[in-house]
């Protein structure tokens, strides 16, 4: 008896999202997904703010919100919000990029209603007060401390961005500049949620199971009559290319070995070129099995770490490449042993076999991606708000599949030479006593 089994490049394609969208007067875009397999619900909103709509004297105003939106409302009162989430089964968060803030609950199902009533309050009439933003002003700086300025090669991000970028607002991070918050007066917060909280600067998802009746008639009572509000045009911010090698050097107190860093401008993550890059960044520093951390960390043993991470922007994005030298290795022997990979990959044509393996791991990722409820509903999100294009959700791997190993060896010619990229020294702060 002979069966099939399904590859999980078909089982990809096999899994479709099936979902629903339509826009409210206001010009809330809303996305219905049902799904009945767990008893659960995801009510989840993205406004389409992120670091990169901050003044420049006000950076941290986006990830800020995030803490202050969950101060209370006119009608939940200050320090309830997690209380009844939690009493009522559900969990919540909230994350901000540069890009975009999303917040979500997740309840029982029969605890729909809460859900929609709890994000159209934060939606319709947060109370932003001078209590709510001191004590937001004392979470944050604690987590820009742990995260970041206490953290070992914590603030690597922070040096990278502000050399990578001249004019975009990229070139600040989310966590922003403490002085800034400080300096901003009541009104500015005020301001910053009247011009970016808006029903028509929004999706909300709403995903899991759920009676598609009812659902709909709660977003309207609750969503229905929040006013529109005038959107400001998105400002463009072009870069020069980098076509000689910055460099730069980040002293950081916390470190006790130099780490090389490696950073190449990358194009918007909605073009075809970033996605070759992803199957790149892959190949090259993904994991303990990938070229780079097999040549120079297990073979050669001449560092203690080495990898990449791919920051793919709705504008830009980059590719970071960074390694740990070994006692008896300096960052320059390092750079050495990956610049010659990539050069490989400019050279000759990964192999068949090396291209299958990158399909399937791709494959398992977009799966995965999609295997929750939290990731359908971030996804649909995502798409719809900064891809513009919802049904990648179901589409994007196609896209990964149909990239030739001939295109590979292009993008890594066209993106990835010494005269396009940034290299910091990350290095020990030297003591000044």
């Amino acid at each position: 008896m002979s069966g099939t089994t399904l590859t999980l490049g078909e089982m990809a394609l096999a899994q479709k999202v099936v979902f629903e969208e339509y826009d409210l007067n206001n010009g809330l875009h809303v996305i219905l997904h049902h799904d009945a397999s767990a008893p659960v619900v995801i009510t989840s909103v993205m406004y389409h703010v992120g670091a990169k709509d901050e003044n420049p004297d006000r950076t941290g105003f986006a990830h800020f919100f995030e803490h202050l939106l969950f101060e209370g409302t006119e009608n939940i009162k200050r320090g309830e919000w997690f209380k009844i989430v939690t009493s009522n089964g559900g969990t919540n968060n909230a994350n901000t990029t540069d890009d975009r803030t999303y917040y979500y609950e997740i309840f029982p199902s029969n605890n729909l209603e809460l859900g929609l009533w709890m994000e159209s309050e934060r939606m319709l009439h947060p109370i932003i007060n001078q209590i709510g933003v001191d004590t937001q002003n004392e979470v944050v700086k604690e987590e820009k401390r742990t995260s970041y300025d206490n953290r070992p090669y914590g603030n690597i991000l922070a040096a990278v961005k502000e050399n990578m970028f001249k004019n975009h607002p990229y070139r600040w991070t989310t966590i922003g500049s403490m002085e800034h918050i400080d300096a901003a007066t009541l009104e500015e917060f005020q301001e910053f949620n009247k011009k970016f909280y808006l029903p028509n600067n929004a999706v909300l998802v709403v995903a899991g199971d759920f009676e598609e009746k009812q659902t709909k008639e709660w977003i309207q009572k609750y969503f229905g009559s929040i006013q529109k509000g005038v959107i400001a045009p998105k400002k463009t911010y072009s870069e020069e290319p980098i076509t000689q090698t910055i460099k730069a050097t980040y002293e950081d107190p916390n470190i006790q070995i130099p780490m090389l860093i490696a950073s190449y401008r990358t194009p918007s993550m909605k073009s075809r070129d970033a996605r070759v890059l992803d199957l790149i960044s892959s190949y090259l520093s993904d994991g303990k099995s990938s070229r780079l951390y097999k040549k120079v960390v297990d073979d050669k043993k001449m560092a203690l770490q080495i990898g990449a991470v791919g920051f793919s922007q709705e504008d830009y994005g980059m590719y970071i490449v960074y390694g740990l030298p070994m006692a008896d290795f300096s960052i320059d022997d390092i750079l050495v042993e990956i610049d010659e990979e990539i050069t490989k990959i400019q050279t000759d044509l990964i192999s068949e076999k090396d291209y299958q393996k990158l399909q399937n791991k791709f494959d398992n990722n977009f799966v995965n991606s999609n295997a929750t409820i939290e990731g359908i509903a971030n996804n649909l999100a995502s798409y719809y708000l900064l891809y513009k294009d919802i049904n990648l959700i179901n589409t994007e791997i196609e896209l990964y599949h149909s990239i030739t190993r001939e295109e590979i060896r292009e993008v890594a010619r066209k993106y990835l030479n010494p005269n396009q990229r940034l290299l910091l020294d990350y290095i020990p702060a030297k003591s000044h006593n």
